[in-house]
């Protein structure tokens, strides 16, 4: 891939226009360096900055070239400059080169900011450095043509076209006539306007609503960043208008639902490409997991519709003392519009204070986003990429900027911006139907944030000072708690697998599951105690109790800083069976704040965070430069690389699966692995080539049959011989426990493994037939159920007498509460998320082992998992 450098005399203005380019990368990853100031506050440009950086974008490319790249053809580097003397010192840099490096560098005439995010895109698409360079050099030519101004002639005030503005039916010009073949629609012919024209058939079960919508909008919008294609769709079902596809408000308006026709046209000379990638997109259901429609909500005031729910249940520990504040109060409810208390000023400057407050709710947004992918995974945080896309909106902002350009009429940012959030907001709150009339309030919450903003507050909504009692939360909501000021969570339902459970867990915020209806109606204020160890919900205690609970409380706080001076030493038992608690990560990040928790070393590194959110599969080397960074940041810990574990709930863009009606049980884990051999093979290559100087574990997921397992060994012989250095010192082998008749045929796997990893997470859901996410049925999903326990039981009595290590990695592992049953089970490893090892340790080391083997016998002998809670809370390590 070509890197780039930026020049440019100021350093703010280089690293503000390549976090613009990046936005246009959809997390594809491009080398781009920045030489930009003398320091961080002086103008200026330095020759040999400008060396190092280019010397560091050539070096990021120098897989490619051992690959068998030349000079020529390889990689490269392309640099822009601003102006001036930028150009002048990059000559001299270029001077002061090595001829190997010099040979593969381009100096590039193109406008910074527009030349930066056209090569950026470019480079991401696999261009060479010629066409990158080219690409750029041409930016402005979109500009110039959407203005429709030759070189040298500028339009006057209010003589330009407003963002998104498309030609109506008619004004479309394509020269020739243009056949394709459309990727999953109707085939694809030339329209009226003169451009290819094509259909295709909304999937998703909530039609084409944020999520989908957000993925078109930003494929749409790479696609016409070059200005050589543009789009536009109608849905052809309700006979609703064409609208621009890189608008995000303006699609939901077309209320296109699951079953609907979509009509896509394009035109430019990419315009075949474009509909074609349109409509691939659409064929593959945008990405998005198929699952069945939710049902409507119930009406306001109703209560809500009946579901199985037993005991509360601790789903993340801690005690919490607080005033009860209602799901109405937290992050997301929609606000009315902030008012202008000020004049309109000058259009130049309230166009400024809008474009900064956007910034900043954007700069929120993304950091919520971030937690919630660390935290959950890249598939739950996609709602975030909604909201972002809500913010590059070009009918929002243009309806906004109209208004503020308005002449004597000109409004200021404040109603110019609110007035557009209503519109949207209306237009999708008059839909038909009930799911899309419910996204509505995404658009009033986005604008929300954009106002307060503009008020000078912070962008987010203020987080309720409190515990918050919900039905449920959505991973979105658990995502934008702050831990500092939620004293702890009540929820009515939920499960404590569930994703938003699994980011409270993570936040650290004490959290109550299961707790039942009637926590509903908690009067706002009233002093509430959620114990998240014990599962308690203590309602408006009387003095004594609050006394008792707050000794509790710093009893809990003391034990958190004794586990955490102690987080660095091994885990032991009372009898001196040492216990390894390690981490579960998904990237370098996780690693570093595992080995900063103690952790003795990565009991699950989720592999698929490298093969998320872009264009083409990692190769070996990119993958084996992760493993590394991973491993060094664990200080040469084991780490335990899961192999990739994707498909069905979990798509790839540029591995397209068929659709498939319960995901869950389809086409995932090592099953797509093996049908994708190379992608595999490339995989087990990396994890070899680390293995050689690294203590590596390599675990295969959704193993179910013997013969899956005796295919990847094959792969990973394969994978040694073709590493060359003969076979890895300190590399085991290991399966993921994650389906039923694996933990039943355990004895059958265990010659053939080092190590068995129970996913509690999986095997709950799949043995209890109560998928985690469905809120109908999550409660049932107890990982203490004891036909669950007794699956585990089966794995550690096929490894006794020597046999494989038995380690669990799912939620369960993280419940301090549930370490005796598991110890006592036969687990001689937990592995949870790097926040939870400290107080893991500590709780291993408060059990006699002895105590905990009987307590497992009964747990296994016990009748529901709220028996076996009893147990624990009675139990005495």
């Amino acid at each position: 891939m070509v890197g780039i450098v930026v020049v440019s005399h100021s350093r703010a203005l280089a690293d503000a226009a390549v976090a613009l380019a990046s936005e246009m990368l959809s997390g594809r990853p491009v080398p781009i360096e920045v030489a930009a100031g003398l320091d961080d506050a002086t103008f200026g440009t330095d020759a040999m900055a400008i060396v190092t950086a280019i010397t560091a974008a050539d070096a990021a490319n120098g897989a490619g070239r051992a690959a068998g790249s030349d000079a020529a053809n390889g990689a490269g580097v392309v640099v822009l400059m601003d102006l001036g003397s930028a150009v002048l010192s990059a000559e001299l840099a270029l001077e002061l080169l090595d001829d190997e490096v010099r040979e593969r560098v381009l100096l590039c005439p193109a406008p910074l900011v527009e030349g930066l995010v056209v090569a950026a895109v470019s480079a991401a698409g696999g261009a060479s450095r010629a066409e990158v360079a080219a690409e750029a050099s041409g930016a402005l030519a979109g500009k110039l043509s959407q203005l429709g101004t030759p070189p040298g002639e500028l339009p006057q005030p209010g003589e330009l076209p407003q963002p998104g503005e498309l030609p109506q039916p008619g004004e479309l010009t394509q020269p020739g006539e243009v056949q394709a073949c459309s990727a999953g629609g109707a085939p694809a012919g030339t329209g009226s306007v003169g451009g290819p024209v094509g259909t295709f058939t909304v999937v998703n079960a909530h039609g084409l609503h944020a999520r989908p919508a957000a993925a078109l909008a930003a494929l749409v919008r790479g696609l016409e960043s070059d200005s050589q294609a543009r789009v536009e769709l109608r849905n052809l079902t309700t006979g609703s208008g064409w609208v621009p596809a890189a608008s995000l408000s303006k699609l939901g308006t077309l209320g296109a639902l699951a079953g609907h026709q979509v009509e896509v046209r394009a035109e430019g000379v990419r315009a075949e490409a474009a509909l074609d990638k349109v409509l691939a997109l659409g064929a593959r259901g945008f990405n998005e997991l198929a699952a069945p429609p939710r049902s409507p909500a119930p009406p306001a005031g109703a209560a809500p519709a009946a579901r199985p729910v037993g005991a509360p249940i601790g789903a993340a520990p801690g005690l919490g003392i607080g005033p009860a504040r209602p799901l109405r109060t937290v992050p997301g409810a929609a606000t009315e519009p902030i008012p202008a208390t000020r004049p309109a000023g000058n259009p130049a400057v309230e166009w400024r204070r809008l474009t900064d407050a956007v910034d900043i709710a954007r700069a929120n947004i993304r950091r919520v986003r971030a937690r919630a992918a660390a935290q959950v995974g890249a598939s739950e945080a996609a709602i975030f990429d909604a909201h972002l896309a809500m913010l590059e909106d070009p009918e929002l902002l243009g309806g906004a900027r109209t208004r503020i350009d308005a002449g004597p009429a000109a409004q200021a940012a404040e109603p110019a911006w609110a007035a557009a959030i209503t519109e949207a907001h209306d237009a999708l709150a008059a839909l038909p139907d009930e799911y899309l009339r419910a996204r509505a309030a995404d658009v009033r919450a986005v604008g929300d944030q954009v106002l307060r903003a503009l008020a000078g507050g912070p962008a987010e909504v203020a987080c309720p000072e409190g515990v918050l009692v919900a039905a449920d939360l959505t991973p979105a909501e658990a995502a934008e708690l702050d831990a500092g000021r939620v004293d702890a969570v009540v929820l009515a339902y939920g499960s404590p697998t569930a994703h938003a459970t699994i980011l409270l867990r993570a936040l650290g915020i004490p959290t109550v599951v299961g707790a039942g209806s009637a926590v509903l109606r908690i009067a706002d204020g009233t002093l509430v105690a959620v114990d998240g160890t014990r599962g308690e919900v203590i309602v408006d205690p009387d003095t004594d109790m609050q006394r008792e609970l707050r000794e509790r409380a710093e009893a809990l706080v003391e034990g958190d800083r004794e586990a955490r001076a102690l987080a660095d030493k091994p885990a032991a038992t009372l009898n001196g069976v040492p216990i390894a608690v390690a981490a579960n990560i998904g990237s370098v990040a996780d690693a570093r704040a595992a080995a900063e928790r103690g952790a003795d070393l990565a009991g699950l590194v989720r592999t698929e965070f490298l093969f998320l959110d872009r264009d083409s599969a990692p190769d070996a080397a990119e993958q084996e430069s992760t493993y590394r960074a991973i491993a060094a940041a664990l200080g040469g810990r084991r780490i335990t690389l899961r192999t990739l574990d994707v498909g069905g709930d979990k798509p790839l863009s540029y591995l397209p699966t068929p659709a498939e009606a319960n995901p869950f049980l389809g086409l995932r884990g090592i099953r797509l692995a093996l049908a994708r051999p190379q992608l595999l093979a490339e995989q087990l290559l990396a994890v070899v080539r680390v293995a050689h100087d690294t203590p590596v574990d390599v675990m295969f997921p959704m193993v179910s049959a013997l013969d899956e397992l005796l295919t990847a060994r094959r792969m990973l012989t394969e994978a040694v011989a073709l590493a060359g250095r003969g076979d890895p010192p300190e590399l085991r082998v290991g399966i993921m426990v994650e389906v039923p008749a694996t933990a039943l045929k355990a004895a059958v796997f265990a010659p053939h493994v080092d190590f068995f990893s129970i996913g509690t997470n999986d095997l709950t859901q799949y043995t209890l037939a109560a998928e985690r996410g469905n809120d109908t049925v999550a409660a049932i999903g107890d990982p203490l159920d004891p036909g669950v326990l007794r699956l585990i039981d089966a794995v550690c009595r096929a490894s006794e007498g020597g046999g494989p290590l038995v380690a669990v990695c799912g939620e369960l592992a993280a419940d301090e509460r549930a370490a005796p049953v598991l110890l006592g089970l036969g687990v001689r490893e937990l592995s949870v998320n790097p926040r939870a090892v400290p107080g893991v340790k500590q709780a291993v080391r408060g059990v006699d082992l002895a105590k905990a083997t009987d307590l497992a016998a009964q747990a296994l002998r016990a009748e529901s998992a709220t028996a076996v809670r009893a147990l624990l809370t009675a139990f005495t390590p």
